[in-house]
C-alpha cells in the first residue's frame, strides 16, 4: 500500500505499458518512426495518449484544440478517440514535423477530422475567437513552446465551453520544476504558470503525475 504516487523504475514502467497500453497498428507505427527523430524527446508517451483517449471518450468530444503537434501522435489519438463527425483544429509552426503527421493521419483514415493550421498558435486561437468560436470547443491539450503557455492558456479558456477540458503537458518538466537550483528561462515560466493555474478559480484542476506532468484543466459553468 502507498500513499502517495509511486516512483515507477523501467521495471514498472514496462509492467505499467504492458499491462494498460493498447497502442493500434498505426499509433505505434507513428512513434517507432518519430523515436528516431532528432527532436524524439517531444514525442508524448503511449500511456498519457492513451489517456487522452479516454478523456476525449469520456467527455464525449467532438469538437477539439491542439497547440503543438509536432509529428501527430496526440492529434492522431485524440482523432481516433472521437466520432467521425469530430474535428480537431492543429496548431503548429513545422511543415517539416508536420508532413510526418499528415502521412499517418491518412494512412489511419482521419485526416478529414484534422484541421492543421501552420501558424503561430497565438494567431490561429486568436482567429478562431473573432470567427465566433469561443466557448465551443470540448477540449484542448497544450504541449508547445513553454514562453507561451500562459498566452495559449487563456486563449484556449476562451474557446473552451463551460464544462469543457484543458490538458497542458510537461508540467513537471522533468523534476526540474521543483529543484531550487534550476533557473533557466523555460522552467522559471512552468514554475509561474503552475502557481497561476494552482490559484485560477475559474477552472477545476488536477496535475496528473503521468509521463512528464499533466495539469487537467475544467472550465466552470
Amino acid at each position: 500500500m502507498s500513499n502517495q504516487t509511486l516512483n515507477l523504475d523501467d521495471r514498472l514502467y514496462r509492467y505499467l505499458v504492458s499491462h494498460s497500453v493498447h497502442e493500434p497498428e498505426v499509433l505505434a507505427a507513428l512513434r517507432q518512426e518519430t523515436a528516431q527523430h532528432p527532436m524524439a524527446q517531444m514525442q508524448i508517451a503511449p500511456e498519457q495518449g492513451q489517456f487522452m483517449a479516454l478523456l476525449v471518450q469520456l467527455l464525449g468530444v467532438t469538437k477539439a484544440l491542439e497547440v503543438g503537434v509536432f509529428t501527430g501522435y496526440s492529434a492522431l489519438r485524440v482523432a481516433l478517440a472521437m466520432p467521425p463527425e469530430g474535428r480537431l483544429v492543429a496548431c503548429d509552426v513545422s511543415e517539416e514535423y508536420t508532413a510526418i503527421a499528415r502521412r499517418y493521419w491518412q494512412q489511419a483514415g482521419v485526416a478529414d477530422k484534422i484541421d492543421l493550421r501552420l501558424a503561430p498558435a497565438a494567431d490561429t486561437l486568436t482567429q478562431l475567437i473573432e470567427a465566433g468560436e469561443a466557448n465551443s470547443f470540448d477540449f484542448a491539450f497544450i504541449d508547445a513552446d513553454k514562453s507561451g503557455y500562459p498566452t495559449y492558456y487563456e486563449l484556449a479558456l476562451r474557446l473552451v465551453r463551460p464544462g469543457g477540458l484543458i490538458a497542458v503537458d510537461n508540467v513537471l518538466w522533468s523534476g526540474r520544476v521543483a529543484d531550487p537550483e534550476v533557473s533557466d528561462s523555460r522552467t522559471a515560466v512552468l514554475r509561474r504558470f503552475n502557481e497561476a493555474l494552482y490559484s485560477d478559480d475559474r477552472v477545476v484542476t488536477s496535475l496528473v503525475p503521468i509521463a512528464d506532468g499533466l495539469t487537467l484543466a475544467m472550465k466552470r459553468g
